[in-house]
């Protein structure tokens, strides 16, 4: 009988044996660590071929496939790469995390275990302003003066909170009550696994500029620490069709075209029949859509024709 066992050895990515078990930190007590992961660019492609046959087999046509089922989204090859994380993050960002449930996560309890003893803390420059626009993102900062007030109160809360649950212990109440007034700052930890086609979808979301900035600093660090060392080939396609590129709505193309043809009247008059911008007496101004074109537009390098 013939022996298959060297075909079956583990596929490696040597870069990121390097890193493991290594935590990156990310704000003042958070750390993402790899733990463990399965397949690398090879097994994406070696997926895909058991669909086309043999195919081709160098480098350049390895990249070249790869990047095909990027851009048609042809998903499931990426499935095939696995890969566990150890994180450490402060509760109302794992929030937001746990939301991505595509995941298998083992969290830290807090009914089994005494609470972790460390929680967000904020500088007085990191203190964000409500959006007028997105009702659920910030922008600008707080006045440096009720910045410092601002701390100091988050200071004295924390330490309030925690002395009421550390009392709670001593005096025998169930770690499952007792961490009932926790802030929503204490950090957790979580082992997270998860594969490659969904952690995509995770850092297409995440890394964006208008996800909320802490859970952008973790997903980041993920993508540039982790998963560039991972899958390079997959990480290149990925930042050119999907993370830096630019979709466009079928009324959006035919915006795009006619300003790009010069025909800014008729560019008007599909704004307003898609509802891309109103007529504010004599100026045209953008909807919620409209200011997103607007940035399309920008990027294209083509004058945004109405108000934002």
């Amino acid at each position: 009988m013939k022996d298959h066992r060297e075909r079956l050895d583990r596929v490696r990515a040597p870069e990121l044996d390097k890193i493991m078990g290594k935590s990156f930190p990310v704000l003042d007590d958070g750390f993402v660590r790899l733990v463990d992961y399965m397949g690398t660019d090879a097994s994406i492609v070696q997926a895909a071929r058991v669909s086309y046959g043999k195919g081709t087999k160098t480098v350049s046509d390895d990249r070249a496939l790869i990047r095909y089922l990027m851009r048609h989204r042809h998903t499931s090859p990426f499935e095939m790469c696995e890969i566990k994380l150890h994180v450490r993050v402060p509760m109302d960002i794992w929030r937001q995390w746990i939301r991505h449930r595509t995941a298998s996560v083992n969290e830290y309890s807090t009914r089994y275990s005494l609470a972790i003893d460390t929680a967000r803390t904020t500088r007085p420059g990191e203190w964000r302003l409500q959006s007028e626009i997105n009702r659920q993102g910030s922008e600008g900062g707080v006045d440096p003066g009720i910045g410092r007030r601002l701390t100091r109160r988050e200071a004295e809360a924390q330490a309030l909170l925690k002395e009421v649950y550390e009392e709670r212990i001593e005096l025998g109440v169930a770690r499952e009550q007792a961490r009932k007034d926790l802030p929503l700052a204490t950090y957790t930890e979580a082992y997270w696994k998860i594969d490659l086609h969904n952690l995509l979808h995770f850092l297409a979301l995440r890394m964006d500029d208008k996800a909320q900035m802490e859970i952008r600093l973790y997903a980041r660090t993920i993508g540039e620490k982790i998963v560039r060392k991972w899958v390079p080939l997959t990480w290149k396609a990925f930042m050119d069709y999907r993370f830096g590129s630019i979709n466009l709505s079928s009324d959006e193309i035919a915006v795009v075209s006619l300003l790009g043809s010069g025909k800014r009247k008729e560019a008007e008059r599909a704004l307003l029949e898609a509802g891309l911008a109103v007529r504010d007496g004599g100026t045209l101004k953008a909807t919620l859509e409209g200011r997103e074109l607007a940035g399309k537009l920008v990027r294209l390098g083509i004058k945004v024709p109405y108000k934002v």
